[in-house]
């Protein structure tokens, strides 16, 4: 029985890891390398199936094949970390080289997940800063760069409040698309690069990280889940151009007549 109970409690907690890192925007194969590395070191061979929503993870013990356990465990909703994605990794590789306990790695994957060193309100300027220096970039006058600034810091801001309480994220990015594209349309009264200041608004909300991530996903192999986070992503890029295109309805008259989008 102690075996069946240390099983579990192994089982339990790589199913944990794995869906934290899946939900901080690792790619596949990495989740399924760390995952496993961590199962090796305590004797644990593990299989995985990953997809969208869920995963499936079995664990087997190597010395009786009796002794598995099985869990579909579902992937939490959470900000994308690149940070949590490189210490749980780094996690695995201490590990497996220093031997670690169950008890000592959960102690370090609690102190890992519990911790954001980046505060939601430096994201929110930095983003902002990062969106007007692409405004730059593509040509944008003094005022289209801070017009953009203004409207990625609304817009960004936006999206933080209604993803704290939980809005369908398809909706968010409408929502915030509408809103940052709406306030950069006022650089129409300032810039002679309206067009950019629009332009330039929204890709904020671009989601890089899933399309970087299916593409790698496919490359190595793991189709189903490839497809799942580009079919997501190509969904968020057209909810961004609905957004912006209720904007560009509303300004249309002007835009035409400018002939800033023909």
């Amino acid at each position: 029985m102690s075996q069946i109970r240390d099983i579990n409690e192994v089982g339990e907690f790589l199913a944990s890891y794995a869906a934290h890192m899946m939900g901080s925007g690792v790619h596949t194969s990495r989740i399924v390398r760390c995952t496993k590395r961590i199962g090796s070191s305590l004797g644990y061979k593990v299989r995985m199936n990953v997809f969208q929503k869920s995963l499936v993870i079995y664990v087997v013990n190597l010395e009786n094949i009796d002794d598995h356990f099985t869990r579909v465990i579902d992937i939490p909703s959470q900000p994308i970390s690149f940070e949590h994605n490189s210490e749980l990794s780094a996690l695995s590789w201490k590990a497996y080289d220093e031997h670690l306990s169950l008890d000592e790695i959960k102690n370090e994957y609690q102190t890992i997940v519990s911790t954001y060193s980046v505060k939601p309100t430096a994201i929110l300027f930095l983003a902002s800063i990062a969106n007007a220096a692409f405004c730059a970039i593509f040509g944008g006058d003094k005022w289209a760069i801070l017009i953009v600034f203004i409207a990625t810091l609304v817009g960004f801001f936006i999206r933080q409040k209604l993803m704290a309480l939980k809005m369908n994220h398809y909706l968010v990015f409408i929502i915030c698309a509408f809103v940052a594209s709406l306030i950069a349309s006022s650089a129409m009264n300032f810039s002679t690069t309206k067009d950019t200041a629009v332009a330039t608004s929204v890709l904020f909300l671009i989601p890089g990280v899933p399309l970087i991530n299916g593409v790698i996903d496919l490359l190595e192999g793991y189709g189903l889940s490839g497809m799942s986070r580009l079919i997501q992503a190509f969904l968020l890029i057209f909810c961004l151009a609905l957004g912006m295109s209720f904007t560009l309805i509303i300004f249309k008259t002007a835009y035409y007549d400018t002939g800033s989008f023909s």
